[in-house]
């Protein structure tokens, strides 16, 4: 049977529908908004053996949605683009904290977008899809999530903004969430405040809890049998037994320090652990009680090392390392640290450090890219690699994963509202952000590293934008806002809260919950303890370089840009391309023509490109009466001989104007090939008029 749904969200109608297609998945719900469809399916397979929790998320936009046929040489959809990873990681981040802690069944969501319109983005929509498929698929997905898109624009937040509508707005919202509270944050802005920031999440959550009404409804229409799921047993007194034996040795590990020296005294303790408690593990005949024991011990070590954390952080205010609570971590910065590239820095704060290089590009090396809705030009790219030394790890490198083009795009879209229009930097921009060290929020590191070597590269970036992460530990009515979080405490705490922006306002965030939610009175404290943060680290930065440079590398491309009218693009390209092919031939630039008329032409040094730009000058002028012109017979005739003066523009030299004495034939002054001296006389309907007698005349009286 099908069953549907539906309700108002943002002016527009919001459909839920399942029981018609894709019936054979566990899970399955077509969401219509607008001509947006998205149809999101939920996979369940058998447990695995495994220490995490096998949860995959895929988004794929495809190209037929929008009407289009995919671009390329095979005309398919191939590999997911950046801004589909980033999208699937949009749904794993909202629904991964649901599942109960135990559950290893391997699941798969799928979101599909099978039709599109520019008025209602559809990736917010595959969260909502994969809410319903899961809680219809058998898994203890039992807590439904909303989420919802806002913009802000004249003082005003718009609920679901269109394609158009983000492009004008102030605000890139994303907000998932249960009917307590907010799980799950996206957003770029520009340069926005906290107040609107808090206000926003607040309207996200009154749509979201309209749509969560909704869910629930039509999973009780569907009356699908409740999850069979029962937690894994543990030895309750075995884990006592061994967090009372092992506290005094995990508090003198866990509070060392280094990174290294922790994770080293935290595997002896471990180690010794093993030896008396899992010693006669092999020994064992009965599977049941042997996976419970194992499972028993990594339980109680794990619980150990976080009791041990939190209690000190809300008990004794005290930090892993020994900072304060709202206390940033030593930050070092340095610019023009390489010789070769085109600017670049070295940002280190404690034990996370790293460094960005910066190359300039002519305009034809921006990233197009193809997206369901039209093909767009890319000006700014920020890459961030993430090597296994950087945590003293060994491992393959294979391309890049989904968690390094995420974190590449998250501080892109923290730069990007400062990055300078075309028209006042039309060089093409990539940042590549090298971590040579991680231990905590690499990504916030990443936009500070960014942000210097921008200037360092001489981008007319108006002010500095720096990031950093915030953490949360809840302990019943108690709780700690954390500055600067370490791996350890992300890894132990309940918030993840990344925030960028300038000494002006914020230009991204990103936040994810691990508990059931957090109320707007904490919202509002780890934003100004954040503001307070970024603060001090943007005066480190401006006391490193506070200002773009005023000359760029001389490695850099040089960029010349020249406005011409429409209708001289032709004569600058000639015919088949014949001027401008021998332009850069001669000089080896490379020239790139809008068709608004604006010339780019990009030189590897000075010279060449301003023999480059007087040659496209001479190619777009207009002969002007009164101007000399050096130019090259090209024919003759008996009345005369014609020179072309500037490129594909030829002007007459009577045979009177030849010379000041009476010439019986052209070729008796003049040949074919000759370079030649002419006055520009005048232009009629017949052409350009040219004078020999009098360009000879005006050079005599000059010398």
């Amino acid at each position: 049977m099908e069953f549907t749904g539906s309700i108002e969200i943002g002016g527009r109608d919001l459909t839920f529908s399942t029981g018609k297609i894709a019936r054979q998945a566990q899970g399955a719900v077509e969401i219509q908004y607008g001509d947006t469809v998205v149809l999101t399916t939920a996979g369940v397979s058998d447990p695995k053996n495994l220490p995490f929790f096998p949860l995959t998320v895929e988004y794929r936009e495809m190209t037929y949605a929008a009407g289009k046929i995919p671009g390329g040489f095979f005309k398919r959809e191939g590999r997911p683009s950046s801004h589909e990873i980033v999208s699937a990681r949009l749904t794993d981040r909202a629904i991964r904290p649901i599942f109960p802690d135990g559950y290893k069944n391997e699941v798969q969501v799928v979101s599909t977008v099978l039709s599109a319109e520019e008025k209602n983005m559809p990736n917010v929509l595959s969260i909502v899809g994969a809410s319903i498929a899961l809680m219809i698929a058998d898994t203890p997905f039992n807590e439904p999530l909303g989420a919802v898109r806002l913009g802000y624009n004249d003082g005003q937040l718009i609920v679901n903004p269109s394609k158009e509508m983000l492009e004008n707005s102030l605000l890139d919202l994303v907000v998932a969430g249960t009917e307590e509270a907010i799980t799950m944050v996206e957003a770029s802005a520009t340069e926005v405040s906290e107040e609107i920031i808090l206000n926003a999440l607040d309207r996200a959550h009154e749509e979201i809890k309209k749509i969560i009404q909704l869910e629930k409804q039509l999973v009780a229409q569907c009356q699908k049998p409740q999850s069979g799921f029962e937690a894994p047993e543990y030895d309750e007194q075995l884990i006592e037994q061994i967090k009372t034996a092992a506290r005094e040795q995990m508090e003198s590990a866990v509070f060392l320090p280094t990174k290294h020296e922790r994770n080293e005294a935290k595997s002896a303790v471990q180690k010794n652990l093993e030896e008396k408690y899992l010693g006669q593990l092999d020994e064992l005949e009965d599977e049941v009680e042997k996976d419970k024991l194992q499972r028993s011990f990594s339980r109680a070590v794990s619980e150990l090392e976080a009791e041990v954390v939190r209690q000190a952080v809300i008990n004794e205010q005290r930090r892993i390392d020994g900072r304060a609570l709202d206390e940033v971590r030593h930050i070092s910065a340095e610019v023009g640290r390489l010789p070769r590239p085109h600017g670049s820095s070295l940002f280190t704060r404690g034990e996370t450090q790293s460094l960005a290089s910066v190359t300039l590009g002519t305009p034809r090396e921006t990233q197009r890219i193809d997206s369901l809705f039209d093909e767009t030009e890319k000006r700014f790219m920020l890459h961030y690699n993430f090597p296994p030394f950087s945590v003293g790890e060994v491992r393959r490198i294979t391309g890049p994963k989904r968690r390094e083009i995420g974190h590449g795009l998250m501080a892109e879209s923290a730069i990007e509202p400062l990055f300078p229009e075309k028209e006042d930097w039309p060089y093409s921009t990539r940042v590549v952000s090298e971590i040579l060290e991680s231990n905590g929020s690499s990504s916030m590191a990443t936009v500070c590293s960014a942000s210097l070597a921008l200037m360092d590269a001489g981008v007319p970036l108006p002010k500095h934008v720096s990031g950093i992460a915030m953490g949360l530990i809840i302990e019943g009515d108690q709780h700690a806002i954390l500055t600067d979080i370490l791996g350890d405490e992300d890894h132990l705490g309940d918030m993840d809260f990344k925030i960028a922006g300038t000494k002006d306002g914020i230009t991204s965030l990103q936040m994810d919950i691990k508990v059931k939610g957090v109320d707007r009175q904490i919202m509002e404290a780890a934003l100004e303890q954040g503001n307070k943060a970024r603060m001090e680290i943007l005066e480190i930065m401006n006391s490193c370089l506070d200002q773009p440079r005023s000359t760029i590398s001389e490695y850099a491309p040089r960029l010349y840009t020249l406005e011409i009218s429409n209708d001289k693009i032709r004569d600058l390209i000639g015919p088949g391309g014949k001027n401008i092919r021998k332009i850069i031939d001669e000089t080896g630039a490379t020239i790139d023509v809008e068709d608004d008329g604006t010339v780019y032409i990009g030189a590897t040094d000075g010279e060449s490109g301003d023999r480059a730009l007087e040659m496209v000058e001479n190619c777009t002028k207009e002969a002007k009466p009164g101007e000399i012109y050096e130019g090259t017979v090209v024919s003759t005739t008996d009345f005369g001989a014609f020179v072309e003066i500037l490129p594909g523009q030829d002007g007459l030299v009577h045979i009177s104007e030849l010379a000041d004495y009476h010439v019986k034939k052209t070729t008796d002054i003049v040949e074919v090939g000759d370079v030649i001296k002419v006055k520009c006389m005048g232009i009629s309907e017949k052409g350009i008029e040219l004078s020999k007698v009098e360009a000879d005349k005006q050079l005599n009286q000059e010398n």
